[in-house]
């Protein structure tokens, strides 16, 4: 990797594990650093969809997604050196553990921790110390220390019990030269609500912009804001140049969006306009059919197996899909490719009758997660390879009889067989497709 002359500031957020108040913490130092006027940005680390979206709400900007296993890295050059030089502060929200991520020859891995050795980013570390107090300094010696080239910058204690606690806590942090940097106590109303992809959807959230002010009033009180931002967090912006995940399916690509359809990477988008494309946006809950002036369709992911009863019922953007299939590519991931099917059964076992572009059908009625980064050779001529991200809850009941979009191996090359469908000029899969790889 080659640097600009540019320097920047930026840090990662990060935590030992899931569930640590990663989310929660960045959103209210997001919206608190945003109410002092500083122009502040947001990236996630790994391959989730729902935090860049929060994210883009607490910041007013665009949170892209830095994958380091899925993303070539003159992909990831682009997108950071873009957040960067638009910010005067660029905070990235790590995905589950710190160095969780899939093992591989190269060493990228997926995890925070790649990102942050990569591009020299300093780490603050989040630590939910229910049921702990000193040990917890322990935990945080051993991330500062297992890497010579990865710098932990403090730590935020969460879930505080008692004024003792904190007490005894930062007393260990002393000993190993460690600075708190924040204390937030146990407070429920802090959380947001969750389902079984992940956090309800920010567009979800009626109350949203209140919830964020009463993340960063927490933030202020009981962060230490002034001493992040004396922390030294200079970083060089890598030198780029524009780089495309995926090339535009069209030049008047038609999108659905809405609160079934959401799962769509803000850098895929990016990318497209990059290329000259223009996107359309339409929403199938709201029964639009794909605009008649465009030449491609995406359906994303998102939950209609939770509004299946509505989208059968909506039949002028059925009948408008299928028109438009006749004569111009369709492409379908995870929750759209359940919805190019003949059929999908919702949780309460009731058969819904889909859009029928592809022979297929799947159930939600009984869970089984699929979970996993996925490698996508596709079944084209060129056999391009795509990697990409696999995580839903239903299940493909019948195949079909469709010619398979796909075959699939996972991070590590194990194989998975042949996945999706393919049918003239309609395509669609269960894995989310993140770059195509050179």
């Amino acid at each position: 990797m080659t640097h600009s002359e540019q320097n920047a500031k930026g840090f990662i957020i990060a935590a030992p594990k899931s569930a640590s108040g990663k989310t929660t913490i960045t959103l209210g130092l997001l919206t608190a650093l945003k109410r002092r006027n500083i122009k502040v940005r947001a990236a996630k680390s790994g391959p989730d969809y729902i935090d860049p979206a929060f994210h883009g709400v607490a910041t007013d900007a665009v949170s892209f997604n830095l994958d380091s296993w899925a993303m070539p890295t003159p992909l990831l050059d682009h997108l950071l050196a873009t957040t960067l030089q638009e910010s005067d502060l660029t905070i990235i929200e790590s995905s589950m553990g710190f160095f969780d991520g899939i093992e591989t020859q190269d060493g990228h891995r997926g995890c925070g921790a790649d990102l942050a050795e990569h591009y020299n980013l300093p780490v603050i570390l989040v630590l939910d110390i229910t049921g702990q107090a000193q040990s917890a300094a322990a935990i945080a010696y051993g991330f500062a220390n297992i890497n010579p080239n990865i710098q932990v910058k403090g730590v935020i204690l969460n879930n505080v019990a008692s004024p003792r606690h904190h007490a005894s806590t930062e007393a260990a942090f002393k000993r190993i030269n460690i600075p708190v940097l924040g204390s937030i106590p146990r407070d429920p109303t802090l959380h947001l609500p969750a389902r079984h992809l992940g956090l309800i959807q920010a567009e979800e959230h009626h109350d949203l912009n209140l919830h964020l002010n009463h993340l960063a009033d927490i933030a202020e009180k009981y962060i230490n804001i002034d001493a992040i931002l004396e922390l030294d967090m200079t970083i060089q912006t890598p030198n780029t140049s524009t780089y495309i995940a995926l090339p535009p399916p069209g030049q008047q690509i038609a999108i659905a969006k809405d609160i079934a359809f959401s799962f769509i990477y803000p850098h895929i988008l990016k990318g497209w306009k990059d290329q000259g494309a223009n996107i359309h946006f339409f929403s199938p809950m709201n029964n639009d059919p794909p605009p008649e002036h465009c030449d491609s369709c995406w359906l994303p992911g998102g939950y209609p197996e939770l509004y299946a009863g509505q989208l059968a019922n909506a039949d002028q953007f059925i009948k408008g899909l299928q028109s438009f299939a006749q004569t111009r590519p369709v492409h379908g991931e995870c929750g759209g490719y359940m919805v190019m099917g003949k059929t999908l059964i919702d949780k309460d076992g009731i058969s819904h009758q889909m859009t029928g572009l592809l022979s297929h059908s799947c159930s939600y009625e009984k869970h089984k997660i699929h979970l996993g980064y996925r490698r996508a050779f596709l079944n084209t001529p060129k056999r391009e390879l795509i990697h990409g991200h696999e995580f839903h809850y239903a299940t493909v009941i019948d195949p079909g009889d469709d010619l398979p979009y796909a075959t699939l191996t996972d991070g590590t090359g194990n194989p998975l067989g042949t996945e999706g469908g393919r049918r003239n000029l309609i395509t669609g899969c269960f894995f989310h497709s993140i770059a195509l790889q050179s």
